[in-house]
């Protein structure tokens, strides 16, 4: 493996500083007033963060002629020099992983996928270790320093511990994955949900910028669900919150991995529109793109499935709207590829089971490829690179431990 980095403490060492970088890297370039007023801060606590950022690099101070004052010199706009630091995010399925590098602005500038030949934690890591170690020959390339790992799981995932709790995909208890990681890479490593993880991305470079509450439902493998309250996102004392896969929306439904009934998740998957739909049409559908196609198709039966999830959803999306009443919920993930089979019935369910005005919640669909989750996965990594209110995360043994 290329050597691992001696990774440096990032300069902004309170939490004030923090949200002063984050703000200009999620809503910049802007200029120092408009930093204050976004970030709700004095003009001298921007001034005093933003002079050591620079001073290192991670800020530039560029003149816009066109935004002058009424009175003196131009204002100068800050904006954030995403080649300053490099960041590698790991997605980890049931079957292969994506790996991504990107820059400081959580850009991609490389994306590798390896198929994954055994699910037991050796193998991932071996797979994983591996696809790290190419992404940081390509950083060696660029001649700039990968600063962290951020790696994104599905299930119960402890950031703050960095073990996965339980993940059903995998069938992993209690792995701790950023340790080991990190011991075999080098790197300073945040685990994460993978649906956290890509709400974080969401919300620092996605369609949830600057605003200080939406969701993100993800739908297909699974239905997950993740959570920004009040400009954070929410991880609940257990680490599952936002669980609205396994909301109950028809207590007489089928049986959910989860062990309860008629949860959206085993109304809604992929893996129970597969058994529906092999019921209801006779044909042994081998995925979830075959019993879309059949449904596009006008199978009998079939789109009556594609109702159902749809309705399963909405019921769960407004659920989420009628406890917190977030701005905007995002509908992404794979399974979006059949959404034109049950997008009407969503809006219908949604809108029957919202209450008053949780039903104004802008409610929009944005598909993204899996290189987007492990983006996402990045996108941790940045966070507590730069957080010192961040989550703790693991570095490796040699490095010295950094706010």
């Amino acid at each position: 493996m290329s050597s691992p980095p001696a990774v440096e403490s990032f300069p902004a060492n309170t939490s004030a500083a923090a949200q002063i970088f984050t703000t200009v890297l999620s809503q910049g370039p802007l200029t120092r007033m408009e930093v204050a007023r976004r970030a709700g801060l004095s003009a001298a606590a921007v001034t005093k963060a933003v002079r050591p950022l620079i001073e290192a690099g991670y800020l530039v101070e560029d003149v816009d002629e066109d935004a002058r004052p009424a009175l003196g010199r131009p204002a100068n706009l800050v904006r954030v020099d995403g080649g300053r630091a490099l960041f590698i995010g790991v997605k980890v399925t049931g079957d292969k992983i994506i790996g991504v590098l990107t820059d400081l602005c959580c850009r991609i500038l490389v994306a590798r996928h390896m198929p994954l030949a055994a699910r037991d934690p050796k193998a991932v890591l071996g797979s994983a270790t591996e696809l790290v170690r190419e992404l940081l020959i390509e950083a060696d390339g660029l001649g700039v320093r990968v600063a962290g790992l951020g790696m994104a799981v599905s299930g119960d995932v402890d950031r703050a511990e960095g073990v996965v709790r339980y993940s059903p995909f995998l069938e992993w208890r209690d792995v701790p994955l950023a340790e080991l990681a990190a011991m075999t890479t080098g790197l300073p490593v945040t685990v994460d949900n993978d649906v956290r993880a890509l709400t974080v991305a969401e919300q620092w470079f996605g369609a949830g910028v600057g605003l200080s509450g939406f969701a993100v439902v993800t739908v297909g493998a699974g239905i997950g669900c993740g959570l920004v309250v009040h400009g954070r996102v929410v991880a609940g004392a257990h680490g599952v919150a936002g669980e609205i896969g396994h909301v109950t929306v028809d207590p007489a439904g089928p049986r959910c991995h989860c062990g309860n009934r008629g949860c959206v998740e085993a109304i809604a998957s992929d893996d129970a529109i597969v058994r529906q739909m092999r019921a209801a049409t006779g044909v042994q559908v081998a995925d979830a793109v075959q019993a879309a196609g059949l449904a596009h198709d006008g199978v009998a039966g079939a789109r009556e499935i594609y109702a159902r999830a749809g309705d399963a959803i909405g019921r769960g999306i407004a659920t989420v709207a009628n406890l917190l009443g977030p701005e905007r919920v995002i509908i992404s993930g794979e399974g979006l590829a059949a959404y034109d089979l049950f997008a009407d019935h969503i809006r219908a369910a949604f809108a029957a089971a919202a209450f008053g005005s949780a039903a104004r919640c802008d409610v929009r669909t944005r598909p993204l490829p899996f290189d987007e989750w492990a983006r996402g996965a990045a996108a941790t990594a940045i966070q507590s690179f730069i957080r010192s209110d961040a989550n703790q995360h693991i570095r490796g043994a040699a490095m010295t431990q950094h706010a």
